[in-house]
């Protein structure tokens, strides 16, 4: 059984009825997209959730083998080469844990949102598209696509429509706006429904970013029980 990472974890006012599992990027924590949930403008009464999990610590071969959150090896700067398929694979565990974890307190998938900035959103999307069950959507922030060479085999048809919001900096120096409209290609390809907008930043988040993302999660979690 794999074990539940720790989290930051913002509930509602009122009963939980969905909820969006966040990871954040390389070096980061659990904390550093927290501030932004108040911004997000998402009206209590959809009853969200916010999850933000803290990636383990390992050794980072770009970095010289410092020790920092990351939820996977990277060895060089060149995101287009081969990615650390066991460290992405231990992290979807993971987050499938943290899936299950909602399932048990009465989320059911269908309510849940996979995000993620950079190499969370990697992870996030390569999770999402690979879960059994209906998602209700899939955040990706200035990242890219990992594990393409083995989508099609292990793709997910029941989550081959699910609602794909992907952010990107115009100017972003650590993952190039090339790369995430490499992503964005790929999976147009394949059909998936992918919103791809770009802000003038660098490798961050934007103020009109935020609100973008704030309006497509009321969106994809809207319901008629509301």
């Amino acid at each position: 059984m794999t074990e539940l990472l720790p989290c930051v974890e913002i509930d509602p006012d009122g009963p939980i009825r969905a909820a969006v599992i966040w990871l954040h990027g390389l070096g980061a924590d659990g904390h550093d997209f927290e501030p932004i949930v108040p911004e997000l403008r998402v009206p209590d009464q959809l009853g969200v959730r916010f999850v933000f999990p803290h990636a383990p610590a390992i050794a980072v071969t770009l970095n010289n083998g410092f020790v920092m959150p990351a939820w996977y090896d990277i060895a060089e700067i060149d995101l287009r080469r081969s990615h650390d398929e066991v460290g992405i694979r231990r992290s979807a565990a993971q987050l499938e844990a943290l899936v299950a974890r909602e399932l048990q307190r009465g989320v059911p998938d269908e309510r849940i949102v996979l995000a993620g900035f950079s190499q969370g959103g990697a992870v996030a999307l390569f999770t999402a598209l690979r879960h059994p069950r209906r998602l209700a959507g899939i955040l990706a922030l200035s990242t890219y696509l990992v594990g393409e060479d083995t989508l099609d085999a292990e793709r997910s048809a029941v989550n081959h429509d699910v609602p794909i919001f992907m952010g990107h900096g115009t100017f972003d120096p650590m993952v190039a706006l090339p790369r995430g409209e490499a992503a964005r290609d790929a999976l147009l390809a394949r059909g998936y429904q992918v919103e791809f907008r770009t802000y003038p930043m660098a490798h961050a988040v934007h103020p009109r970013e935020i609100a973008d993302v704030g309006r497509w999660l009321v969106r994809v979690l809207a319901d008629d029980g509301r």
